[in-house]
């Protein structure tokens, strides 16, 4: 899906391999609208489809080939899709009450949301609003997620048996844009972390997941509907690279942004270079429904339980450090035991602190290790752990 020119490719990126030469090379592609028959417009060189499609979704067939042109759209195309009119006004409306509810209700039990990407206070979230949708309004959860579209682009891209997931988001009056920037897995981690990765890892990253926004209110330009660069995804060395000056420049300089009206829906590929742009209106609260859709292949084969094998085994490891085993070792059994990966987790209650992740349950162990925690203060800090992941 993407390469690095005509040069042979690394078994592991880094930062030398970050080209701005071949990144704008491919973003030259440009976007053909008779490369897509069931688009109706190319815009700044974004796919738009309409109402148009929905016959074509039918019939098996015809729903195959449509799914098959948005999968090629998001892969080999410029990697981003709009629907307009996905959502019915009013369903879109009666949603957004319920989302207003349920942010005052957080904000008046003292709950504040970050933000991965944008300045404290430039935006609102309501973090896990699938599920909070779910269960304070049923019926209107069901009515919403019937959406057909929805499940058109999240089976085109990662076949059945996907999982969803939504944050509500509202950049207010003001609010500063985010850092443009690629999505979940690669691009929520520290760079030296994405840079551990092998290289086929960073290829099948964006297989893994799907972005998405259902706009709730009209935005036009000045509200700062999310910047894209189409193409920008087939970059490889991409999650490396999107931080640095250059390409941060470029994108600046390049982005394109559509305006969308209430009930639209994007989807786009995890990797494309984006970022939420700046509100320089004085009374819009631009809200959009965040989508991220995970393959269903994104999960293990077997259940463990990671905290209680932690604490069985985290005395062995205080004894083994002690008593001098190889540093190697000692993490070797911390990766064995325990869950190196932060997420899912409940971002009410386990926000980033000085990171663009919580930290994890190996890194919990690591530090308890590295500040000499007796057994039970370890274990305490685990099961504290634990919670901060349950949703209720």
């Amino acid at each position: 899906m993407t390469s690095l020119t005509t040069r042979p490719t690394p078994a592991f990126l880094s930062q030398a391999d970050c080209r701005l030469s071949d990144f704008t090379e491919l973003l030259e592609s440009g976007t053909d609208l008779a490369d897509y028959p069931y688009a109706d417009a190319v815009e700044k060189g974004v796919l738009i489809y309409s109402d148009r499609l929905r016959p074509h979704l039918d019939d098996e067939a015809g729903r195959r080939e449509v799914q098959s042109e948005i999968a090629r759209a998001l892969s080999a195309g410029p990697g981003i899709v709009v629907f307009k009119g996905a959502f019915a006004p009013d369903v879109i409306d009666r949603t957004t009450e319920a989302f207003f509810a349920l942010l005052r209700e957080e904000k008046a039990s003292g709950m504040v949301a970050g933000d991965h990407f944008a300045k404290p206070g430039a935006n609102d979230r309501v973090w896990n609003a699938l599920e909070k949708l779910a269960v304070g309004h049923p019926d209107l959860f069901a009515e919403y997620f019937a959406n057909d579209l929805v499940a058109l682009a999240a089976s085109a891209w990662l076949g059945p048996n996907y999982q969803l997931n939504a944050a509500l988001n509202i950049v207010n009056p003001g609010g500063k844009a985010q850092v443009a920037h690629r999505d979940y897995h690669l691009g929520f981690m520290p760079l030296e972390t994405a840079a551990t990765y092998p290289t086929h890892v960073h290829q099948l990253s964006p297989a893994l997941t799907l972005q998405g926004a259902i706009a709730h209110c009209d935005m036009p330009i000045e509200t700062g509907p999310t910047p894209y660069l189409p193409h920008s995804h087939k970059y490889l060395p991409g999650y490396l690279a999107f931080s640095r000056p250059e390409f941060q420049e470029h994108f600046a300089e390049h982005h394109t942004q559509q305006a969308l009206q209430k009930g639209d829906a994007v989807f786009f590929n995890p990797a494309l270079m984006h970022g939420a742009g700046t509100n320089t209106t004085s009374d819009v609260r631009r809200m959009a429904n965040l989508l991220q859709i995970s393959s269903a292949f994104g999960r293990c084969l077997e259940a463990v339980d990671t905290t209680r094998m932690s604490t069985a085994v985290y005395p062995t490891l205080l004894r083994m450090r002690r008593e001098g085993a190889p540093a190697r070792s000692v993490d070797n059994v911390v990766t064995a035991v325990s869950e190196g990966y932060p997420y899912p987790t409940n971002l009410d209650r386990d926000q980033p602190v000085g990171s663009i992740n919580p930290e994890s349950q190996s890194d919990l162990v690591r530090r308890a290790l590295e500040e000499g925690w007796d057994a039970q203060r370890a274990a305490d800090a685990l099961r504290e752990q634990a919670v901060r992941h349950l949703t209720h």
